[in-house]
């Protein structure tokens, strides 16, 4: 998908440069040749992809690195102590804005007969553009036109109203749903009427639990109207489903480290290509010591992964000492497909090697495999991915369905079964949980949500989907939404358990794959082992365990703080001394 964009932002006419509101969309020839034909819309749409998807180097992969399921190296701007303020904020950047509205005023006079499916891609494109930065920024101007730059009463206005912008992205999604005409991409790269009613059911829930959550907006009596679209929409998309291999165990891993989508699930994605060097860095973010975050899953996260038999983890009472080796047996299929447990195997040149978690690469022994193809080179060493980069499938439709289902006490067994049940039956889990909703609140996850949320059917939502989704850029903004920022900070960072000081063989196979201590480094015969010292230390970017000599591996990334005011970036600083009546969000 990416690859003829660039020759489309070559051929695209009147595209402002700049990321200011005061420069006006100068022609760079006449307008006919693109506005005059279908193959000219489609060619200046096109170019929408690029300037607004995700791109593909960092990618969505690395959205949850800043949240409270990871453990990862360092502490993000947005939570390191006096890092974020009005002077670092940024993405105040209207450019994209401005070249899709210049192309909806200039289509909507084009004599070509199917302009409608291309505004209607515009108008998808502009509710995507203003969704992320009323995330970011809550008030923003809306703009729905191409400014001149005598327009002095615009280019210098005030913000407008949060909650009539997301008003304004619900009309261009409709929009967009009712006039885009393609229906179906067997590529699952072009936008299409699902790939709108997909985006719209996130957007939708987004807003509506935003609207319940923030009560200091009092906007909660309009959340249900917006729970009620997600349900709606998602019951509109058609002709996708779970993706399911040949075996259970390899289903939900093989949809990230697959070259082409798996069209049954995957909704939109961005094909990688070799050949036009466009790649992603997936191997190398997760994996490489040096280059990325080293992100690793948090114990207190993989605890929440059901047993096979649908049971939760956290109902054995000795769940808190069990050892990485004998905890993650009989779990929920997804967690050997989303860490390295026992039985993953990598290659080197081609040559299966054993490959147990590497504690020269992760922090907690959680170590993420998702998106990571499983050959050392030059994937580990290089950012030459190009296994497909799934934006959205149809996983995450069930689960915004679903959780719009419980929040507004609408949820069904039969409901429950086509979304959360159909889930975990991929998973490999068997038992009630498939077809039972379920009547009593899991302790463990009440106390993870710090209260916060407490009914069983909710829970049970919440738990799937961070399951479901993890990696996939989606949690900071879950949070956020749900007004319980304080995971941002609070969150402990830990790991494995260990029982004492010493070697542990962490996949079974009889050969000792890491060894904790304290003081000085001892010394082994094993090559391959990998030393981590617990010694007492307060200093960031240092691993201990709980209990002193014992207990679970704690990594210390540095301090982290909340404060709710981190719910919105502040406006950028640059930018109100441009337009003061900008004014700034509260508490920056």
């Amino acid at each position: 998908m990416k690859t003829f964009h660039y020759i489309v932002l070559f051929l695209s006419l009147a595209v402002a440069t700049s990321c200011n509101l005061d420069e006006s969309p100068v022609d760079t020839a006449t307008n006919q040749a693109i506005f005059g034909s279908a193959s000219g819309l489609e060619l200046y749409s096109n170019s929408f992809y690029d300037d607004i998807l995700p791109g593909t180097d960092v990618g969505v992969f690395q959205g949850d690195d800043v949240s409270d399921l990871v453990a990862r190296n360092g502490v993000d701007t947005y939570l390191a102590v006096n890092a974020l303020s009005p002077v670092t904020s940024s993405e105040w950047e209207w450019e994209d804005l401005r070249n899709i509205n210049y192309f909806i005023e200039n289509a909507e006079t084009s004599p070509v007969a199917e302009k409608n499916h291309y505004i209607g891609m515009a108008r998808f494109f502009r509710a995507l553009f203003y969704f992320d930065k009323v995330k970011r920024f809550g008030d923003v101007p809306w703009i729905d036109q191409t400014i001149e730059i005598t327009d002095s009463v615009t280019l210098y206005g005030p913000r407008d109203d949060r909650f009539m912008v997301m008003d304004k992205v619900l009309e261009d999604l409709d929009y967009a749903i009712e006039n885009i005409t393609l229906t179906s991409d067997a590529s699952s790269t072009r936008i299409t009427k699902n790939v709108a009613r997909a985006y719209k059911t996130r957007i939708a829930l987004f807003e509506a639990s935003f609207r319940k959550y923030h009560t200091e907006y009092g906007m909660q009596g309009s959340a249900d109207a917006w729970y009620e679209e997600v349900v709606n929409t998602a019951n509109e998309i058609t002709g996708f489903a779970l993706h399911r291999g040949a075996q259970d165990d390899r289903s939900y891993r093989e949809i990230f480290i697959s070259k082409a989508p798996f069209a049954d699930e995957t909704i939109l994605a961005v094909a990688l290509d070799a050949s036009f060097q466009v790649f992603s860095s997936a191997n190398r973010r997760f994996i490489s010591p040096t280059y990325g975050n080293r992100p690793s899953l948090t114990r207190n996260f993989v605890n929440t992964y059901l047993n096979l038999d649908g049971t939760p983890f956290t109902d054995n009472p000795e769940y808190k000492t069990t050892p990485f080796v004998e905890e993650v047996k009989n779990r929920d299929l997804r967690l050997k497909q989303t860490v390295r447990l026992g039985d993953y195997r990598r290659t080197e040149n081609g040559v299966p090697v054993v490959a147990p978690p590497n504690f020269n690469q992760t922090f907690t022994g959680y170590q993420p495999i998702k998106w990571c193809y499983d050959e050392r080179f030059p994937y580990d060493d290089e950012s030459r991915n190009d296994n497909a980069h799934i934006i959205m499938r149809y996983a995450e439709v069930l689960l915004n369905k679903a959780e719009a289902l419980a929040e507004l006490g609408t949820m069904t067994p039969g409901y429950w079964t086509e979304t959360i049940g159909a889930l975990r039956a991929r998973a490999g889990i068997t038992g009630s949980t498939l077809t039972t909703l379920p009547a009593e609140a899991d302790p463990y996850l009440v106390e993870y949500y710090k209260g916060k949320f407490t009914d069983p059917v909710l829970l049970e939502v919440l738990r799937e989907r961070a399951v479901e989704l993890v990696f996939e850029g989606l949690r900071p903004d879950d949070l956020r939404r749900w007004h319980i920022g304080e995971l941002f900070a609070d969150s402990p960072m830990n790991g494995m358990y260990v029982p004492a000081l010493g070697e542990y063989d962490l996949n079974g196979d009889g050969t000792m794959d890491v060894l904790f201590y304290q003081g000085e480094k001892p010394g082994s015969s094993n090559p391959a082992i990998a030393f981590v010292d617990v010694s007492p230390s307060t200093a960031a970017g240092r691993l201990q365990l709980s209990n002193g000599t014992s207990g679970e591996v704690l990594f210390n990334p540095g301090v982290r703080e909340w404060l709710d005011k981190k719910y919105l970036y502040p406006i950028p600083e640059t930018d109100i001394i441009r337009n003061p009546a900008l004014g700034q969000n509260p508490g920056w």
